[in-house]
C-alpha cells in the first residue's frame, strides 16, 4: 500500500473513533431530563415561527408591492426577506429563547438550544450573502460548501473533515494537491468572483452614470476596471489557496505562442475594439454604414461592435472590418446629414419654375431642415426628360433615410401636379418607310378591305 493511502486510512480510522466518541457523548446527553425540554422548546419555536410566518406573509408582501420608486436591489433584498420569513423568524425566537435560559437556568440546560441557533443564524447568513453571486450553478455550490463547513464549525467537526479531506491529496512532483485544497480554492475564488462581479457592475453604473466622459471612454474604463477586477481576483484567490504561480511564467509563454499562430483573428478583434474606444472613431448611438449594412451602433464589445438596422436585425461586425474597411459615420463629427434626390421633368415645363417649387416641396417635409436651404441643379438633357438633383439637410439620420427620401418624393408629386408640371416616362416614335415591305402589306391590306 502507498504510503498516501496508508496515511489515509491513519486519518479516517483516528476520525471514526473521535465522531463515535462523541456520538456517544450525545446519545447519553439526549437521555437526560433537560435534553427533553429543550426539544420541546426547538419544536414549539418552529411551531410559532410557521404560526407567525403564515400571519405576516401575506401583510408584507401587500407591503413590498405598495412600494414605489424602490430601486431594484431593495425589491430584491424584500422578497428574499419574504421567501425567508419563517427562518428570519425562528432565529430570532430560539436565540430569545437560548438568552432566556442562559438567565434563568444552568448553560448545559441550553446547550441543543444554543446549538440549533447558531446553525440556524449560520444558514440563515449563508442565505443571503450567497444571492451576491448572480450565477445560480456558483451560487449553489458556494451555498452548499459554506452550509456544510458551518454546520462542521459549529458542532466542533471542522478539524476531523479538515484532516480527512487534507490527507486525500495526489502528487505531481513537488506539488500536492488534496480535496480540502481544492474546495478550499472553489470556495474562495467563488466568494472572490461573486465580490469582483459586484464591484465591477456597480463601478459600471457609476462610470456610465458620469457623463463628463465620452461614450467610447466610459466603455473603455469599464472594460480595464473589468479585467482588472477579474484578473486580480484570479491572482489573489490561487495566492490565497497556496498554488505557486512562478510556473505560470513558462505557461504564459506558451499562451503567447498560442496567440500568436491560432489566436490571430481573436486577437486582432481584441487590439481594435482598444483601438476604436481609443481613437474615437465610432461610439453608442453613432449611425454607420458599412457595405450594405446601415444603422446605429447598439454596443462597443470587446471582440465585436453591435449593429441594430431598421428592420430590426442586429449585425455583429468584428471590430477588425472597423478598422481596415470604409466605414461612414454619418454622426461622427455632427448629425447633420446631406440627401440627393434624382429626378426629371418634361422639356415642355419652365426649368425656373421647376427648380423653385422642387425646393419649396423638399422644405415643407417636417423631418428636412429649414436653416439649411435646400438646393435644385439641373444635371442634364435625357432622351425624354430635364434630369434635376435636389439637395436638402436632416439631422436625425437614425430615425431613417428611405422614409425622408419618401416623404420629399411624395411631396414634389404633390407640387408637381398643383403646378402643372409633367414627369414624362421613356417615349418611342416608329416610323414606316415608303416603299419598304410593311408599306407595302399596309397598302395590299387597306385594297382588300376596300
Amino acid at each position: 500500500m502507498e504510503p498516501d493511502a496508508e496515511s489515509t486510512l491513519e486519518v479516517a480510522t483516528e476520525t471514526a473513533q473521535t465522531l463515535l466518541q462523541r456520538a456517544e457523548g450525545l446519545i447519553y446527553s439526549l437521555m437526560q431530563p433537560w435534553s427533553a425540554y429543550q426539544i420541546a422548546i426547538i419544536l414549539g419555536t418552529l411551531v410559532v415561527a410557521q404560526v407567525l410566518k403564515l400571519w405576516l406573509a401575506p401583510r408584507f408582501h401587500n407591503w413590498i408591492r405598495d412600494r414605489e420608486g424602490w430601486p431594484r436591489w431593495r425589491f430584491r433584498v424584500a422578497i428574499l426577506i419574504h421567501q425567508r420569513l419563517r427562518g428570519l423568524i425562528f432565529t430570532v425566537l430560539i436565540w430569545a429563547a437560548v438568552l432566556i435560559m442562559r438567565e434563568v437556568t444552568w448553560p448545559s440546560r441550553s446547550y441543543f438550544i444554543a446549538i440549533v441557533a447558531n446553525l440556524a443564524l449560520a444558514w440563515m447568513f449563508v442565505a443571503f450573502a450567497s444571492r451576491l453571486i448572480a450565477n445560480r450553478a456558483l451560487r449553489r455550490v458556494v451555498s452548499y460548501g459554506a452550509w456544510i463547513w458551518m454546520t462542521l464549525r459549529i458542532l466542533n467537526l471542522d478539524r476531523e473533515a479538515e484532516a480527512v479531506l487534507d490527507s486525500a491529496a495526489l502528487h505531481f512532483g513537488e506539488t500536492r494537491i488534496s480535496i480540502w485544497l481544492v474546495l478550499q480554492g472553489l470556495v474562495i475564488i467563488g466568494v472572490m468572483f461573486a465580490v469582483a462581479r459586484f464591484l465591477s457592475r456597480y463601478s459600471s453604473e457609476r462610470i456610465q452614470a458620469n457623463r463628463d466622459m465620452s461614450p467610447s471612454m466610459r466603455v473603455l474604463v469599464v472594460k480595464f476596471v473589468q479585467i482588472l477586477l477579474f484578473g486580480a481576483t484570479v491572482f489573489l484567490g490561487l495566492r490565497a489557496v497556496g498554488v505557486d504561480l512562478t510556473g505560470l511564467a513558462v505557461l504564459s509563454g506558451a499562451i503567447g505562442v498560442g496567440l500568436g499562430f491560432g489566436l490571430q483573428k481573436v486577437v486582432s478583434n481584441l487590439v481594435s475594439g482598444v483601438i476604436i474606444l481609443l481613437d474615437k472613431s465610432i461610439k453608442p448611438g453613432d449611425v454607420i454604414s458599412l457595405g450594405d449594412t446601415f444603422g446605429w451602433i447598439n454596443s462597443l464589445s470587446a471582440r465585436y461592435v453591435s449593429v441594430v438596422t431598421r428592420d430590426g436585425r442586429e449585425y455583429l461586425i468584428p471590430n477588425e472590418d472597423l478598422i481596415t474597411g470604409q466605414v461612414v459615420n454619418w454622426s461622427h463629427s455632427d448629425e447633420f446629414v446631406r440627401l440627393d434626390i434624382n429626378f426629371g421633368t418634361g422639356y415642355n415645363d419652365d426649368p425656373h419654375l421647376v427648380r423653385k417649387v422642387a425646393i419649396e416641396a423638399a422644405q415643407s417635409v417636417d423631418r428636412v431642415l429649414k436653416h439649411r436651404r435646400a438646393v435644385c441643379h439641373i444635371v442634364g438633357f435625357g432622351d425624354s426628360s430635364v434630369d434635376y438633383l435636389l439637395r436638402f439637410w436632416i439631422r436625425d439620420p437614425t430615425v431613417g433615410l428611405t422614409n425622408v427620401r419618401g416623404n420629399v418624393y411624395l411631396a414634389l408629386w404633390d407640387a408637381f401636379q398643383e403646378h402643372g408640371i409633367s414627369i414624362p416616362f421613356p417615349q418611342r416614335e416608329v416610323r414606316v418607310l415608303e416603299g419598304s415591305e410593311l408599306t407595302a402589306k399596309f397598302d395590299r391590306l387597306g385594297h382588300e378591305s376596300s
